[in-house]
């Protein structure tokens, strides 16, 4: 009895029972209703929406792209009802469309009001990149992700929230294209907007270096780009902006022309600074010695800056003291910092005129301590020439012995010239030093007597000599005097006898030895003029100042012949 009284219910309690079996008779299939985690087990999330069955949705909609999945046990959240008791007792639910339907309602919402929404990039695609608007998968296209630069690496982006503007949405097709560019273009309209407001001739405003060209840098102001031209760059010359300024360097600039109507606008950086060939003459003075740092380096000069502030400039011919100066980048390097001398200031090109050499004494001036002519010494070749070669001397002084100094054998200069070559060792010898025309003449075949002169030395001119005959042609013989030293001679056809008759090269034979007298030398030739018939004349003279006499009445033959005789 008592049993049956407990298991019977009060009013109270049956009113409950029944009020909630029938609590949620209103929910609708097709319709989104939140309901609780129960459990979590295998990838299986079990969801309670009050009927009288559970559903079951695979964890794997809980996720979002580019997340981990966060979800437990007794959380609430919204759900969409597909079927409630289907054919198997159970309630089919899905979390993704609930997602989706309560997502493209608002996206459609931002759509139709030009709203701003957060989108989280979690892919790239060929042409874009896949973001995740909330559950809704839409495309941003490469061209819209950025209007200042394009983006090398898209990487960057990845599940990092962006604000996007939508521009296409297709729900039918389920496609929604999203742009970045949009909100930044209105950002910029207002930064514009603002700034061409502000901004006047000589306003001083701070920008970002956007693009670096040959003629000068683009600076992004915020909402307008502005040139900075090349020669706006720096008070000294540069080579390119690349040489002062760098990609993406937050720098101020100052705006020298302004054209509103093309918003167009021109801006300095030097400008900031006070120009310092205005006060030149309190920094630099003729004379001055100082250092400088080398920027370039051409085939005639080499371009300087002078204490980080001046531009100036070397002449080849300041480099160095050598008459003939190697090119300029043997003498200095790019960028090497010199001690210079300044020889001029050109107020009216900005241009120092400075030298190097000068920061040395002259070597010219003390060559004639250490060397005088005559003096002979060891040294090497640094340069061949057509003309000769020139030899190192000491400092910056070359020498230069010519192709007819190299041997007394003029046939020989020309093939001696040809084997030389930069760097060989030779000895030479000083025939002439001009301080004044800052030059040396050097010889290498005086280190040897001329074998000539001292046949001429030995045999004067008007002496007689016995030579071998060598040629014979129709204008002449030619004879050789000693073997080895190469001295030569020729008797012209006129000078072969004092008698016209005898005048014929045919009497003579090539290795026949014959006296002749010594007229002259050919220096050029070095060969010397000879003549047997001034021998003949001199014999015949030596006869008669012998054998005849003014009285006797005998003729020249009569002498002669007696002569001849003895």
């Amino acid at each position: 009895m008592n049993q049956e009284t407990n298991l019977k219910l009060s009013n109270s309690e049956y009113e409950k029972l029944i009020s909630k079996s029938f609590k949620n008779t209103n929910i609708k299939e097709k319709s989104i209703i939140t309901g609780k985690i129960v459990s979590i087990e295998n990838d299986i999330v079990t969801i309670d929406v009050g009927l009288k069955s559970e559903g079951r949705i695979p964890i794997n909609e809980f996720s979002r792209p580019g997340q981990k999945t966060e979800i437990n046990i007794g959380d609430e959240t919204d759900v969409y009802i597909e079927h409630v008791d289907n054919s198997n007792g159970e309630t089919s639910l899905s979390r993704e469309k609930a997602v989706k339907q309560k997502a493209w309602h608002d996206l459609q919402d931002s759509f139709s009001n030009n709203k701003v929404v957060v989108g989280v990039p979690f892919n790239r695609v060929k042409g874009g990149m896949s973001v995740d608007l909330n559950g809704v998968i839409a495309f941003l296209p490469g061209s819209q992700i950025d209007t200042r630069q394009i983006i090398k690496d898209t990487k960057e982006l990845l599940n990092k929230p962006l604000e996007l503007l939508i521009l296409k949405m297709d729900k039918y097709r389920g496609n929604i294209v999203v742009s970045r560019k949009a909100i930044t273009e209105n950002e910029l309209k207002e930064q514009r907007k603002e700034l061409l407001n502000s901004i006047e001739e000589g306003s001083i405003i701070e920008g970002k270096v956007k693009n670096l060209t040959d003629y000068g840098a683009f600076i992004d102001l915020g909402g307008m780009d502005g040139l900075v031209h090349v020669t706006d760059i720096s008070w000294t010359k540069i080579n390119h902006p690349s040489d002062k300024l760098e990609l993406n360097q937050n720098i101020k600039v100052k705006v020298l022309k302004f054209d509103e109507e093309l918003s167009r606008l021109s801006l300095g950086i030097k400008q900031l600074t006070d120009n310092p060939w205005d006060k030149i003459n309190d920094n630099i003075k003729v004379n001055d010695v100082t250092s400088a740092k080398v920027v370039s380096i051409s085939d005639n000069f080499v371009n300087i800056i002078v204490n980080d502030s001046f531009d100036g400039t070397i002449s080849i011919n300041e480099l160095t003291w050598l008459k003939k100066p190697p090119h300029p980048s043997k003498i200095v390097s790019l960028n090497e910092t010199i001690e210079i001398k300044v020889l001029e200031i050109d107020e009216e090109k900005r241009k120092l005129i400075s030298s190097l050499k000068q920061m040395k004494d002259n070597p010219w001036s003390k060559l004639q301590e250490n060397y005088k002519i005559n003096d002979s010494f060891d040294t090497e070749v640094v340069n061949v020439v057509d003309f000769g070669i020139f030899v190192k001397v000491q400092d910056e002084i070359d020498g230069m012995v010519h192709v007819s100094d190299l041997s007394w054998s003029e046939d020989e200069c020309s093939e001696m010239l040809k084997n030389f070559k930069k760097g060989d060792k030779l000895k030479v010898k000083i025939l002439d030093i001009n301080v004044e025309k800052e030059r040396i003449s050097l010889g290498i075949k005086h280190l040897k007597n001329d074998f000539v002169q001292d046949f001429i030395t030995n045999n004067p001119i008007k002496s007689k000599v016995t030579g071998t005959i060598k040629e014979i042609d129709e204008k002449g013989i030619k004879l050789e005097f000693g073997q080895e030293k190469n001295i030569y001679g020729y008797v012209k056809k006129s000078n072969l006898s004092k008698d016209k008759n005898e005048q014929r090269t045919e009497r003579f034979a090539i290795g026949e030895n014959i006296d002749s007298i010594i007229l002259s030398l050919d220096t050029k030739t070095r060969i010397l003029n000879l003549s047997i018939k001034e021998l003949e004349i001199q014999d015949e003279k030596e006869a008669l100042s012998k054998y005849g006499s003014s009285d006797s009445g005998a003729s020249l033959g009569d002498i002669l012949g007696s002569v001849l005789k003895k």
